[in-house]
């Protein structure tokens, strides 16, 4: 899949590896300089690539952070989203005392 879509042109092959540059960053494989991969992505990537670096761009404090810092909220919001898995299952009729039951119980 990758090398057909590789074959589409430079700009999508470029696109495959800074997607690859960009997760590895997030599994901590690699250093990245988020300034440089940002300009690489806005310039020479496909655009759906360009309009996700210009969003980190507008949120580049946060994206660093998130690179660098040892501290994640993914197992709040993994809780999170099970409380509302849970409510939704129960089709809107979830006053807090029965999700208190429901989330206590499933515990």
């Amino acid at each position: 899949m990758v090398t057909a879509v590789s074959a589409l042109g430079s700009a999508w092959a470029r696109g495959i590896e800074l997607a690859r540059q960009f997760a590895a960053a997030l599994r901590r494989e690699v250093a990245l300089d988020l300034d440089e991969w940002i300009a690489a992505a806005v310039e020479d990537a496909p655009r759906e690539l360009q309009r996700f670096a210009q969003g980190i761009r507008g949120d580049r404090q946060a994206v660093a952070n998130a690179l660098t810092s040892s501290w994640s909220n993914g197992p709040t919001e993994g809780h999170v989203n099970r409380l509302k898995l849970i409510k939704r299952q129960m089709y809107g009729r979830a006053s807090f005392d029965l999700l208190r039951i429901r989330v206590l119980n499933a515990a």
